[in-house]
């Protein structure tokens, strides 16, 4: 029985893009008799929003979208992630970063040659040869810092790893590609990586159906999944929605939201029609 999930941020309003996501997952359990969640990931202690999330579930509701449990909050979940963290600390296989952004930007700039990843420039290794009593006294003065995965270490004891998508087929796990992701931010207690691995496994989630833009990711989350012990999910990353511009719909680009076109009138049974239609082959 399958059992997907939409994981929303309640930074904003959701759009069409989301909507389309979210069918997506939840058309996917419900066609073979499974089982769809519903995940908020607000971990983001100044972006989220506690009106968002009333958004989304309105929405979400609108749209004739159901859920089979009470929607998890990542921010309720804060200890689960820091045994994860611990775990990964107690293998040495995460350090204490305590570079600022513009020491970074600093750092990359001052390179001929920085290497890039998915999400652009890599992160260059400044803090992660410290000595361990220097690392020691600094985190004892209270200096901030975040925790970052040593994914030459890690990768190196996990050995070579794979994941099966439902368009790409069976992909060869890079997460070197993504340098030392940070697993820990300054703000927060944990990152959208170890969080999203991390309670995709708690919630027995079988399908990861999610935009092609979180692809990438997928490396480092199946890097986590072999370093943790925890069972890997089917992924199924589908085409990302374009306004007529040909451009990704996204909260940041100022797109539509299904609120603004809920107050203008549209249909919401038409709309799941079109979004419907849009997804397949």
């Amino acid at each position: 029985m399958p059992i997907s999930r939409f994981a929303p941020s309640p930074t904003g309003r959701l759009h069409l893009g989301h909507g389309f996501s979210a069918l997506c997952a939840h058309d996917l359990a419900r066609s073979a008799g499974g089982r769809f969640l519903l995940r908020i990931e607000d971990i983001d202690p100044i972006r989220c929003r506690p009106e968002h999330v009333a958004g989304i579930i309105e929405d979400l509701a609108w749209l004739g979208i159901g859920w089979d449990e009470p929607p998890l909050f990542q921010s309720q979940r804060l200890p689960l992630y820091a045994d994860a963290l611990g775990r990964l600390k107690a293998a040495g296989l995460v350090y204490p970063c305590f570079c600022t952004r513009a020491r970074i930007a600093a750092e990359i700039a001052a390179s001929a040659a920085a290497p890039h990843g998915p999400d652009g420039p890599l992160y260059p290794g400044i803090c992660r040869d410290l000595p361990d009593e220097e690392r020691a006294v600094r985190i004892a003065a209270g200096e901030a810092h975040a925790w970052r995965l040593d994914v030459a270490k890690a990768a190196a004891l996990a050995g070579p790893l794979s994941w099966h998508d439902a368009r790409a087929g069976e992909v060869a796990a890079t997460p070197h590609a993504h340098g030392d992701v940070v697993l820990a931010r300054k703000d927060a207690p944990t990152s959208y990586h170890l969080a999203v691995t991390v309670d995709d496994a708690a919630q027995g989630v079988t399908d990861v159906v999610r935009g092609e833009d979180l692809f990438a990711a997928t490396h480092v989350h199946r890097l986590l999944q072999a370093l943790l012990a925890l069972p890997v999910p089917r992924y199924h990353h589908h085409a990302l929605l374009a306004d007529e511009k040909g451009e990704r719909l996204a909260k940041r680009a100022g797109s539509p939201t299904l609120a603004s076109m809920r107050a203008e009138g549209a249909d919401p049974v038409e709309l799941v029609a079109r979004l419907r239609a849009a997804g397949r082959p």
